[in-house]
């Protein structure tokens, strides 16, 4: 299904409305948009209110300061759930995405009932460092454009890419047309605050689920595991024979995943109740 009816907060970040019921914020990962979250809106609110939007220098959202951080993240999803009149809300981050998550949910632990990380990074060795370092120098030099054909196939399947060119293609744009600025400075965080608030983790109380592809080269499931022994109420789950696009490659499967996860964090009333 295609997003439709964007919205825009006071701030100038751009969001998507959709459903009733529980609240889902879906955060996308660094050079997409919450368009990449398509086949999640579609599904995930036929149960629940999902929210989709624009991170600081992606999309249609403006753009973060010089020397931004990942609390600036933070405080830009704070202020959409403010403006929304949110109290608490689930959270999905994607790639960078889980990043934010993972500090809103250490900077605003009042608002999160419960999150999903999925495919993102945690605890890089040196060798996996030394790749996104290269990455973010190529980016700095050469604009958004400069390393999109290998990311697409390390993000895709082979068979993917040969199946849907157009799909590819318009993911293709959609890093390359992003904000140089934006991009970088966004880029830079995701390239290093993997490590972003590890001795803080176990204070992240609510349910968690640590989720990645079995084939993802950048957010392994070596990453999974080990960030969710660090989470007091955290559990895993593998999508075999995936790569870190699954929200777009593998949608049914996790869907299936987040709608299952979802369900046992909301099955008590009193629960939902509270989120109203």
């Amino acid at each position: 299904m295609e997003l439709t009816k964007a919205h825009k907060a006071p701030d100038g970040t751009r969001y998507w409305r959709q459903g009733q019921g529980t609240p889902v914020v879906l955060i996308h990962g660094v050079g997409l948009d919450a368009t990449m979250w398509q086949a999640q809106v579609g599904a995930l609110s036929q149960h629940h209110e999902v929210i989709a939007y624009d991170m600081l220098g992606h999309g249609d959202s403006t753009l973060p300061r010089e020397n931004a951080r990942l609390d600036d993240y933070a405080d830009q999803l704070v202020a959409l759930l403010d403006h929304l009149s949110f109290d608490r809300v689930a959270v999905v981050g994607f790639s960078m995405g889980g990043l934010v998550a993972r500090a809103f949910a250490l900077r605003y632990p009042q608002r999160l009932a419960a999150m999903v990380v999925l495919s993102s990074v945690f605890e890089r060795d040196a060798s996996q460092r030394a790749g996104v370092q290269q990455r973010l120098a190529q980016t700095r030099e050469q604009g958004p454009a400069a390393n999109v054909d290998e990311a697409l196939k390390r993000w895709f399947s082979p068979a993917f890419r040969d199946a849907h060119p157009g799909r590819i293609a318009k993911i293709h744009a959609t890093v390359s047309n992003n904000h140089p600025q934006g991009y970088y400075r966004s880029y830079a965080l995701f390239g290093t605050q993997d490590d972003f608030g590890t001795e803080r983790l176990q204070t992240i109380r609510v349910p968690v689920l640590v989720a990645t592809g079995e084939l993802d080269p950048g957010s392994t499931p070596c990453m999974a595991r080990a960030l969710a022994e660090r989470l007091p109420n955290a559990e895993v789950h593998i999508l075999p024979g995936q790569r870190h696009m699954a929200p777009m490659e593998a949608h049914e499967a996790v869907n299936a995943m987040l709608l299952r996860f979802l369900a046992k964090v909301f099955a008590h009333d009193s629960f939902k109740e509270a989120l109203r």
